[in-house]
């Protein structure tokens, strides 16, 4: 499917599903297709990201991934004060990068594209780069020095998985890149090349584990992803932030995305994708299939063997060193690289990036 009839699918299901709600305000694309060409061809691992904006204190649930008109979408509900000031979206590195390209999809109000001129003007200004890589940075750091030693092990693992994986986005955000989800870290690897910065590289994979990791290992894992994602997707019922995620439907993403990642020789930065995964389908197991998540619990067990993560010790070891040892790195580089960058403009002021 081409993106351009992707994206016209993505504003039908808009148009015929969220416009009718009462509280609606606007909706706009987010994600790693808006920077694709409308002709371009929508690979099977992507889908088509979605925003849509209510006014309520509290978004409801997101319906996550869907199909509609033969597309893959995500669709994602978000308050509209989220939204309410352009510098609110412009602090937020997650907000911003969107509203720099034509996002919008509905705009009742206009004020989406009002906010969308002045975010594109000022998103390359050094003062709001810092800042949305100031925030990057304590996500990581807030995120694991919050790590809940009383949770199950996989859901610890996902609580350090993730944000261990926002130190890659800080380098993209200083990169005025895409802080693109499941490949962050190739993402990563050519900004720091494109900056002369390569060296940084191993740091941020030795943080999850990967760093040593043969490709024939790595094949390994992926078949246990395989195994489990498929045992998953038959027994998952109990609503989870992430259901849509183990479903039929999404397995080219979950699967397919990351066997190509080792076909072309990325096998290290495939593995973020794979642990994330499993970890969110032991999470679904073992509330739906409590046996079925003992039984493939030794899989897993030696997956995270092979990172080094064998008891929560090693999890929160692994947590400390992160913000101890490597963010401060990657924040002396996320400055080195906006310096550099001939596209960000301004003085920025004086907002560290790194607090110890």
């Amino acid at each position: 499917m081409k993106v351009g009839r992707a994206r016209e699918a993505a504003a039908d299901w808009v148009a015929r599903y969220a416009r009718v709600l009462p509280d609606f305000r606007g909706a706009y694309f987010t994600g790693s297709t808006l920077l694709l060409d409308r002709d371009a061809d929508l690979a099977p691992s992507s889908d088509v990201d979605v925003v849509v904006l209510v006014d309520r204190a509290e978004a409801p649930p997101k319906p996550g991934k869907l199909e509609h008109r033969g597309a893959l979408l995500e669709v994602t509900y978000e308050p509209w004060s989220t939204v309410v000031t352009p510098e609110a979206v412009l602090g937020d590195y997650h907000l911003a990068g969107p509203f720099v390209r034509d996002c919008v999809i509905a705009d009742p109000s206009g004020r989406l594209a009002l906010l969308r001129e002045r975010v594109a003007r000022d998103f390359a200004d050094r003062f709001w780069v810092r800042r949305r890589c100031a925030e990057a940075e304590e996500r990581v750091r807030g995120r694991l020095g919050a790590l809940d030693g009383a949770a199950p092990f996989h859901e610890q693992v996902t609580a350090w998985f993730f944000p261990t994986g926002v130190s890659a986005h800080v380098l993209l955000v200083a990169a005025l890149r895409n802080p693109t989800i499941r490949l962050r870290y190739p993402a990563a690897r050519e900004v720091l090349s494109d900056f002369g910065r390569l060296d940084l590289y191993p740091a941020l994979l030795e943080a999850l584990g990967c760093a040593r990791l043969p490709a024939p290992v790595v094949r390994r894992h992926l078949a246990t992803l395989v195994e489990t994602f498929d045992a998953t997707a038959q027994v998952a019922r109990t609503p989870f932030p992430f259901s849509s995620d183990l479903t039929a439907r999404a397995r080219p993403i979950a699967v397919a995305g990351s066997a190509a990642l080792i076909a072309e020789g990325l096998h290290r930065e495939a593995v973020f994708w794979i642990v994330a995964t499993l970890a969110r389908c032991h999470t679904a197991l073992a509330a739906d299939a409590p046996q079925e998540h003992e039984r493939r619990w030794p899989a897993f067990a030696e997956v995270l063997a092979d990172l080094g993560v064998r008891t929560p010790a090693d999890l929160h070891w692994r947590a400390e060193s992160t913000v101890r040892d490597l963010l401060p790195r990657v924040s002396a580089a996320a400055e080195e690289i906006m310096a550099a960058h001939p596209g960000i403009r301004g003085r920025g002021g004086h907002l560290p990036l790194y607090h110890k």
